[in-house]
Order: structure tokens, then C-alpha cells, then sequence
């Protein structure tokens, strides 16, 4: 058993090559192997988003606080909210991020595949953000 104290693990800040606007990232799980599970609390300022990407195992988002959005590659702008889970398959194209207003927090939740759990694609333009189409 392990136990990780609150404060034991810094918060850490979105890099910026990934993310649009103000993140902060708070790690909650980075399994050992052969486990290959990993989690984060993030919370988004106003605005803020990710970089559109991918996962190779796919990726679970838990709504924990505030208003956010998600896109999946082809698909439209939806609006999240807390207690809300958002599942994207292996391989699918996304964002997500807070909404225009609101600030948002998800627990991210991804697996590792070959040691990697996600792939980093191109910026969301302020224009797709902003798309409600």
C-alpha cells in the first residue's frame, strides 16, 4: 500500500507547446510498471485548452467543477459540467478545456501504451474554440 499525502506531489503548470491560456496540473496517479494507469486533477482558466490530441489506450474525463468544453475531430463543441464523464476512444482526435466564462476541473485519466500515453497534435485556433458549429 501506498499513500500519497495531499501536498506531497506539486502542482505543475500546462506547458505551454499543449495548452492554450492558464492550466494547472495536480497528479494524482503515475502507476508503475506493469501497471500503465495515469491520472490528473486540471484545472482550466477561462479560455484555456488543450493542444488537439490523441491517446493510444483512449482517455476518460471526470467534470469535477466549472463549465468546460470538448470536440472530438469532426464532431461538434460540447458542453461539460460536473459529475459529467466523457470517454474517448484510442486513437481519436480531441481537445477540451473551460468554457469562454467558466473555469473547469476534470480528473484526466489515460493508460500507457510502450511507455507513452498521449500524442500531441496542433494548437486549437481561438476561431474553432469559438466555432458553434
Amino acid at each position: 500500500m501506498e499513500i500519497r499525502r495531499i501536498g506531497s506531489q506539486p502542482s505543475g503548470k500546462g506547458p505551454f507547446d499543449y495548452f492554450t491560456g492558464t492550466v494547472r496540473i495536480d497528479p494524482l496517479i503515475e502507476a508503475a510498471d506493469p501497471a500503465r494507469v495515469a491520472a490528473a486533477a486540471v484545472t482550466f482558466e477561462p479560455g484555456a485548452r488543450t493542444a488537439w490530441h490523441t491517446h493510444p489506450l483512449g482517455q476518460t474525463l471526470i467534470v469535477t467543477a466549472g463549465h468546460g468544453r470538448v470536440q472530438r475531430e469532426g464532431g461538434r463543441i460540447e458542453e461539460i459540467n460536473p459529475g459529467d464523464v466523457v470517454w474517448f476512444p484510442p486513437g481519436e482526435k480531441h481537445w477540451h478545456g473551460a468554457s469562454p466564462t467558466t473555469a473547469m476541473t476534470h480528473i484526466a485519466i489515460q493508460e500507457r501504451l510502450d511507455g507513452k500515453a498521449v500524442e500531441w497534435l496542433e494548437k486549437v485556433s481561438d476561431d474553432q474554440y469559438l466555432s458553434r458549429d
